[in-house]
Parts: structure tokens; sequence; C-alpha cells
């Protein structure tokens, strides 16, 4: 295979997996590892990877936002498992809040069967989804955000400044560990900024691709997160920032 062959089949990996890591490109290419890292570092010049420790992600512009659908289809093993995590923290009695985004769509779907619980969201199809259930849902309303099916703006705003609640879990396009959590959208990241405000525990659910991205819109500082549930891809370097922060990371 020529190199430029095998960094398009590795662009390709990463447009439909969203991360790859050295270990395995070396041993799927039969390569050394040396031959792979320069073939990311290149791919990272070209602005089509982020290099990241053992291996990189799909680079993302600041300003992109794709739909549900579209997130729906990446990394979905890896949300399932974050989800049923976040869901056995929940307890009857608590208030909960969800915020937009596939991870917290797999949070509501976990949570279906409890009862004496109370869930306020500003993600439309999170309410749909748990409509029939035994769960009390509080919407937000506000304007409908399509590409992420979630109510932004004044009202929203407004409206969660009136509760008080037990846990937030918060999905992300971007945490950085040093940065803080992000989000391509302005408004939502208001509203997001009010959610943490009015949550007793904040807990950030996203899956290891997220880490060492930057979107436009700066929610909070990691000091503002009580805890964070992802999977084991997360790079050695942001575990260990966010651990010597003093922030708990559970790893699924």
């Amino acid at each position: 295979m020529l190199n430029e062959e095998r960094r398009r089949a590795i662009m390709k990996l990463l447009n439909r997996e969203g991360r790859v890591l050295v270990t395995t490109l070396a041993r799927q290419f039969k390569t050394s590892q040396v031959t792979i890292r320069k073939d990311l570092d290149l791919l990272q010049s070209q602005g089509l990877a982020h290099r990241s420790h053992g291996g990189a992600l799909l680079s993302e512009g600041a300003l992109e936002d794709p739909t549900l659908r579209e997130k729906e289809k990446l990394h979905h093993k890896e949300k399932i498992r974050i989800a049923a995590a976040a869901a056995g923290m929940v307890k009857e009695g608590q208030v909960v809040i969800l915020d937009s985004g596939t991870t917290t769509t797999a949070i509501a779907r976990a949570l279906r069967g409890m009862r004496k619980l109370t869930i306020v969201t500003n993600a439309v199809n999170i309410a749909a989804d748990l409509a029939g259930t035994e769960i009390e849902v509080i919407l937000t309303g506000g304007t409908l955000r399509k590409n992420s099916f979630s109510l932004v703006g004044p009202i929203a705003e407004e409206m969660l400044r009136y509760v008080h609640t037990d846990t937030l879990f918060l999905g992300v396009d971007g945490f950085d560990a040093h940065f803080g959590l992000s989000t391509p959208n302005l408004l939502e990241a208001k509203v997001n900024r009010i959610m943490v405000e009015m949550a007793k525990r904040t807990v950030a659910v996203c899956d290891s691709s997220k880490f060492g991205r930057r979107s436009l819109s700066h929610i909070v500082a990691p000091s503002a997160v009580h805890e964070v549930i992802t999977d084991h891809g997360i790079p050695r370097n942001d575990l260990r920032a966010l651990r010597d922060a003093g922030i708990e990371v559970k790893l699924v």
C-alpha cells in the first residue's frame, strides 16, 4: 500500500469512528507505529486530524454543529455504557436536569423504568421519549434549534432560574481539560451555564472523542464540574489533569 493510500484509509476510519489508535492502525496496515505516527502528524498538519496521546481524533471546526441524527451514529456503544453509569447514580425522589444531546438521550432512555422522578430538560426529543412513563417531565420552553431538538433563548433561560435540581447530566461537544466545556452554539452555551448554576451537582457525560476539542462557545471551566463519566479511551494527560483538579472521573 502506498503512503497516500494508507492515509486515505486512515481518514475513512476517522470519518466513520471519530478516533483512531496508533497500535490498532499499525496492526491493520502491517506497518510500524513510527510510520503511523508520521501519518497522523501529517494529517494534523493538514487540519484533518487532531493528535492525542496514542492516536488521533477527527478534526472538527469550532463552528461545526452536526445534527442529532448524525451524532447518534458515532460511539454508540460508549454512549450506552455512559448512560447506564449515569442512570445508576439517580435515586427516586430526585430532580434531574438533562440537556440536549445523544448521550443525555441515552440516559433518559435508561431512566424510563423509574418512578417518583422529575426530569427537567430543554430537549424536545427527550421529553417525547419519556412521554407515557411515570416520570414527571418539565420542558423549559424556548426557541427550537432544529439541529439538536433543543430549546434555547430567554424563555428557556428564565424558566431554568426557577428550578433547583439535584443533578445535571451535561453532554458537550468539546472538553479541554484546561479550557473547559464548550459547544458550537452561543445560545445553547448560555442555557447550559444556567443549568450548572441551578444544579447541586454537575456531571459531564461524554465519550472520549470529545477530549482535546474546543467548540466556539465556552460553557464553564472544569472546576464547575463535580464528576465526569467517559470511556477508557480518554487521553491519559486529560485524565491526569482532571483528577489533579479534584474532579471525580468514572471510566466505563
